[in-house]
């Protein structure tokens, strides 16, 4: 029935766990059987169970023993209590610490398969629903950023040669590597991958490598036990149980400590790790995709990425190209972006004229996609007709030249001063000297805008 389904069978009648073990794993239950209630809680100690079927008289460790033993390890898994005749009390007793159920000897084959079956549907009823929780909690983590990105978009060369790779290594499961600057829309390519796969019905997890500290890293990625550490009030699965049979995306791989590095290319090689705080093995089966803006041979010839595992993870490598290498495709870029930004706020179509899309074209794009797409919606929110001018994209523009500003000095400080005081006044003229509005444009507190009018005798003439 279900093979997945743990059984710990504690009984200390030879011929009845023989019995009990035979007709359980006819059901198709993996039945593991012990002699005592020692010999349960060192099995309970070192592997999770899903169901553990004790005795309640088995010498000096009692099934009410195994019974507080298996609560405080998992909340979740259930107890089956076989009690004597006459014992009915202590077994009620028992339920009320937590025990799922009770049998009294002697029982039929029908009454152990029946009992076995309820609590079994039961437990996968609470797996399935436990999954989709951790599921829904990381997956409402990643809403804003997957539907903020937009879809993959580009007719240049270097494009259609990114297009034609994601279509040849979709149906394998080798690992990828994905290189790219920032912004260059590497997880859309690592999402694109998995869509046309055969894993696409499983999860597409992903994990932020370079967002969290080496100690929560190796929780988020391998989960960890109850008591684990400090904080750990329950069992927490990681996102390799979670991406199971489906895709993991490993961004910012080129951040990972040394320590994790290690734990990492074991459960690449051996498919197989530990939860933090936990002592039993399990089995993992994901596709690895990684990404990085680093240049990861120039991290190992520098001792910080382990050269294995740099192997183990470029197998099938595609290489991004930055925005400023593609300009041809900013126009197509900007009116997916405006159009998808209007539908959402219902706002009329807006377009850009000719010399906004020169200024578009001519910018270099450090930020790469991501950043064209975050001054679309900042030129959005701040103006007030349906099409965007040259005026409009003047925060891109003002910076562009620095001839002004070096010509009379090679002062740095005096230089970032007249830079300052230039774009401030830039800011207040474009919005007709509203000053939360100028914050905005500046990207800076209103508070932080009245101090620096102050320092250059702005807010007076204001």
């Amino acid at each position: 029935m279900n093979p997945d389904l743990k059984i710990l069978i504690a009984e200390d009648t030879g011929s009845m766990r023989e019995a009990m073990v035979q007709i359980l794993q006819k059901e198709g239950y993996a039945v593991t059987a012990v002699i005592n209630g020692s010999e349960a809680l060192d099995q309970i100690r070192k592997q999770d169970f899903d169901l553990v079927i004790t005795d309640y008289k088995m010498g000096e460790i009692s099934g009410l023993d195994v019974l507080k033993t298996v609560k405080t390890k998992s909340e979740y898994a259930e107890v089956l209590v076989i009690t004597a005749y006459g014992t009915v009390e202590l077994a009620v007793d028992m339920m009320r610490a937590g025990a799922w159920d009770f049998m009294t000897k002697p029982f039929s084959k029908d009454t152990l398969i029946l009992k076995v079956r309820r609590v079994a549907e039961q437990i996968r009823e609470r797996n399935r629903s436990e999954r989709l929780y951790e599921e829904t909690r990381y997956f409402r983590e990643e809403l804003k950023q997957q539907f903020n990105v937009g879809r993959m978009i580009g007719s240049t060369p270097e494009m259609k040669a990114v297009f034609q790779s994601i279509t040849k290594i979709a149906g394998s499961d080798s690992a990828v590597f994905i290189q790219g600057e920032s912004g260059t829309g590497k997880e859309l390519v690592a999402r694109a991958i998995h869509e046309n796969s055969p894993r696409k019905p499983e999860p597409f997890i992903r994990v932020n490598c370079g967002a969290l500290a080496e100690g929560v890293l190796e929780s988020e990625l391998f989960g960890h036990e109850k008591g684990a550490f400090t904080g750990a009030l329950r069992q927490k699965k990681g996102r390799f149980e979670l991406a199971h049979k489906g895709t993991l995306f490993l961004d910012e791989i080129g951040d990972i400590p040394l320590n994790t590095q290690v734990k990492l290319l074991r459960v690449i090689q051996e498919k197989e790790f530990e939860r933090v705080g936990g002592e039993e093995t399990l089995q993992v089966d994901v596709r690895i995709i990684a990404a990085t803006h680093r240049n990861l041979p120039d991290e190992v010839r520098n001792g910080r990425f382990r050269e294995d595992l740099y192997y183990r993870l470029h197998i099938l490598p595609v290489t991004l190209p930055p925005l400023r290498q593609r300009k041809e495709d900013i126009p197509l870029l900007a009116s997916y972006f405006l159009g998808k930004m209007t539908a959402e706020r219902g706002l009329p179509e807006t377009s850009l004229t000719k010399e906004a899309s020169r200024i578009l074209m001519d910018y270099s794009w450090p930020g790469n996609v991501r950043e064209l797409e975050n001054a679309l919606e900042r030129v959005l929110v701040l103006t007030d007709t349906p099409q965007i001018d040259a005026g409009d994209l003047s925060f891109l523009t003002s910076h562009i030249s620095g001839t002004e500003i070096a010509k009379d000095s090679w002062n740095l400080e005096a230089s970032l001063d007249t830079l300052e005081r230039e774009l401030l006044a830039k800011a207040l003229k474009r919005t007709r000297g509203v000053k939360a509005r100028a914050a905005r444009l500046l990207g800076i507190k209103e508070g932080a805008l009245y101090y620096k009018l102050e320092k250059y005798g702005l807010l007076e003439k204001e």
